[in-house]
């Protein structure tokens, strides 16, 4: 299973001005464990463990090109997205394969995720 996740980072530059960074890392999850596939939409926020790895090429022009993917051992879903309500579809309470759960409330504060 592929997908992508935007890693957004909030910071102050030198003369004090708010910036925001977004990173987009290319997810590779090879496993059996994907019941959290139809979860994955556009806004949902997940948590995603794994390997990094830097792919590097030549583009067409012949400039210099570098993707950054995330060989992934674990995803967990976090809370809900943009979708209406912000709940999962049907108003899943919990999914579970292998150790992948889906929380019903998110109980921390989102901001502060570790990636």
């Amino acid at each position: 299973m592929n997908f992508n996740v935007a890693h957004t980072e909030k910071y102050k530059d030198a003369s004090g001005q708010q910036k925001e960074r977004t990173t987009w890392v290319e997810c590779a999850y090879w496993s059996d464990r994907t019941a959290v596939a139809p979860y994955l939409r556009k806004g949902t926020q997940v948590y995603v463990e794994g390997t990094p790895e830097v792919r590097t090429f030549t583009r067409n022009d012949g400039t210099f090109g570098a993707s950054l993917t995330l060989r992934v051992s674990s995803v967990q879903l976090l809370g809900g997205g943009r979708s209406e309500g912000g709940s999962y579809p049907n108003d899943q309470q919990a999914v579970s394969s292998g150790g992948i759960s889906v929380p019903s409330e998110i109980t921390e504060p989102v901001d502060d995720l570790p990636f």
